[in-house]
């Protein structure tokens, strides 16, 4: 599959990726919520029918929440409270730099989760707000445009300069409490922290899901190859022997284990998503251990 797809392609991929959310949902249940009415509880009052508590009458108040019953009896005006009705928030960041579409599978497997990640959050109704990233520069994608599969163009024509540096992140405007969603590879030189802070402060819930192709987890590399930095799109030749190769895995596992540690460490929910074979076996294999996403 292209990196990016026609509106009928990406129309399919919506319907597919619909059903793939009523398998596996995002984690808003481990979220406490506050804001507009919807399916979750929230930690407030508000008017659902979910008793939760009676509280002295204050004038002002809604009479329609008064206890009547209870004036019956005591003669005093004492109000109910129902437990808050809110809808979640989630911020959706889409590193759209050019490693994400190195390869066809990844290219792939990076729309799918794209696509998941909208079906999944509008399914729990929450309110989402959108954005595409690369290096220090991003993009706010209207929910409509990324429903239309507009945010591709983004994916071709943001700003390419100094591509090779990590997504900024911290200029993202998440907000309070949001569930925030990355979409990276995290193939950058960057300490782990500079990424997952933002994910995590005031109050949020940050989950990463990196797109990973087997091309570059598990290279068979073995002679005189041209390389070309996916990023800089820089040449070099080099020779690949046996013991370059294990050296070149061992950095990649080293690298990632680091990334995993980092997001125990900080709160955030990371999920390696191969890009290989089925797309719910891949996202449940390391999804579900790190609690990026749970079953229905």
């Amino acid at each position: 599959m292209r990196a990016t797809l026609n509106t009928d392609e990406w129309r399919a991929l919506l319907i597919q990726a619909r059903e793939w959310a009523r398998v596996l949902k995002l984690p808003f249940r481990r979220q406490r919520w506050r804001g507009q009415s919807g399916e979750f509880q929230g930690t407030g009052v508000g008017s659902s029918l979910d008793f939760q508590d009676h509280r002295a009458y204050i004038p002002g108040d809604d009479p329609r929440q008064i206890n009547w019953q209870a004036y019956a009896r005591t003669g005093t005006y004492t109000m109910k409270l129902y437990r808050e009705e809110v809808r979640p928030l989630v911020d959706l960041v889409v590193d759209v730099s050019p490693s994400m579409a190195a390869f066809p599978a990844k290219g792939q497997r990076v729309q799918e989760l794209v696509a998941y990640a909208l079906e999944a959050s509008l399914q729990a109704g929450a309110a989402v707000r959108c954005f595409c990233i690369n290096g220090a520069d991003h993009r706010h994608v209207e929910l409509e445009a990324m429903l239309a599969g507009r945010w591709q163009e983004e994916w071709v024509g943001l700003t390419k300069s100094k591509a090779e540096m990590p997504p900024a992140l911290s200029r993202v405007p998440w907000r309070a409490g949001a569930l925030r969603l990355c979409i990276s590879d995290l193939l950058f030189p960057t300490e782990p922290e500079h990424l997952l802070l933002p994910l995590s402060q005031n109050k949020g819930r940050g989950i990463v899901f990196a797109p990973a192709a087997a091309e570059e987890a598990n290279p068979d590399w073995d002679g005189n190859y041209e390389f070309e930095d996916a990023e800089t799109t820089t040449l070099h030749e080099r020779r690949v022997e046996p013991d370059l190769l294990q050296r070149y895995l061992q950095a990649y596992t080293r690298h990632f284990e680091l990334w995993k540690g980092a997001a125990i460490k900080h709160g955030v929910a990371l999920a390696p998503v191969s890009a290989e074979g089925d797309f719910l076996t891949a996202l449940r294999r390391e999804g579900m251990p790190s609690g990026a996403v749970e079953t229905a």
